[in-house]
């Protein structure tokens, strides 16, 4: 029987062969759908407190947070080499000087052995990407897109600033320069379907995307959704977990078979979620999910159609 899906583990393995832990950072970066250049408010879902690890703050050093969240992994792996996760807002969104000035920082510490940049798919200019193509001569560099949604309809609903053409050409883009791509999307976000969500997959496979990410909808307090769910709750489908676990199941079937899963669910701090509350830490809902998938036979790609 084929693998049930590709790990994110074993794509890590291609390129080092030691463990690697990312270090989610704070760079002090805000965003283009934040600051007026594309809109304001930010994304409907957005708040960015909800991926800050307690050492990752701004007013620490890109050195001092890397040093910090070494000391965090460290007891457990001794060994371990990391990856700089520029993970907060827009990583790209900046003069190149002073991006490159960043990412130099973190590639300068001890045992920081590749960069993870997070950012929008239409802040990454050609010169940034040159500059990126030229780096990952030497060190590893994933660059990940928030892609969210191939729905147009769902992209303007959510204020995102972008359509899914603009997505679609910078992943190619970044692939064209040898670059690995990841991509970022939310599942379940008001207006579609399940018809439209597996429907999605397919249409991710015929991006040259190298890994992707996928979490539940979730609604965090402070949030524009979090009113609109507040006022209009039938707009809004909030999966229970058996649901979610046979939606990703259908989901990652559809999937095209080389893509590296990295994650299938995001928990955001209990202080501020509203809902859906699973109480499942990522490593239990992966046991959930291979224990259904080996049930029904289910692996990636089954049912991928070129």
């Amino acid at each position: 029987m084929p693998l049930l899906y590709n790990e994110f583990s074993s794509f890590l393995k291609r390129y080092f062969p030691y463990k690697v832990q990312k270090i989610s950072l704070n760079a002090g970066f805000t965003c283009p759908n934040r600051d007026g250049s594309k809109g304001y408010g930010g994304c409907t879902y957005c708040n960015n407190q909800t991926f800050n690890p307690e050492y990752c703050h701004t007013e620490k050093s890109i050195t001092r947070q890397l040093e910090e969240g070494k000391l965090f992994f460290a007891h457990k792996y001794p060994e371990m080499k990391y990856l700089a996760y520029f993970q907060a807002y827009t990583n790209t969104y900046g003069e190149l000087e002073g991006l490159r000035r960043k990412y130099e920082e973190a590639l300068c510490v001890d045992d920081v052995v590749g960069l993870v940049i997070g950012t929008r798919p239409d802040c990454m200019p050609d010169d940034l990407l040159h500059y990126l193509e030229s780096l990952q001569k030497y060190t590893f560099v994933l660059v990940e897109y928030g892609i969210e949604s191939t729905d147009d309809r769902t992209l303007r609903r959510i204020n995102r600033g972008h359509d899914f053409q603009v997505s679609a050409d910078a992943v190619r883009r970044t692939a064209a320069c040898g670059i690995p791509v990841g991509g970022h999307v939310i599942l379940g976000l008001p207006g579609e379907t399940r018809e439209n969500i597996v429907a999605q997959a397919g249409i991710l496979s015929g991006l040259p995307l190298t890994t992707l990410k996928m979490h539940q909808l979730q609604l965090i307090r402070g949030t524009r959704m979090a009113h609109e769910y507040m006022s209009c709750p039938e707009d809004f489908h909030l999966f229970d977990i058996e649901e979610y676990i046979d939606l990703v199941i259908e989901y990652v079937e559809h999937l095209r078979p080389d893509i590296v899963l990295e994650r299938f669910l995001s928990q955001s701090p209990k202080e501020l979620l509203i809902a859906p509350d699973w109480g499942l830490k990522n490593y239990e809902f992966n046991h959930r999910l291979q224990k259904r998938m080996k049930e029904q036979g289910a692996y990636q790609g089954k049912k991928y159609e070129m």
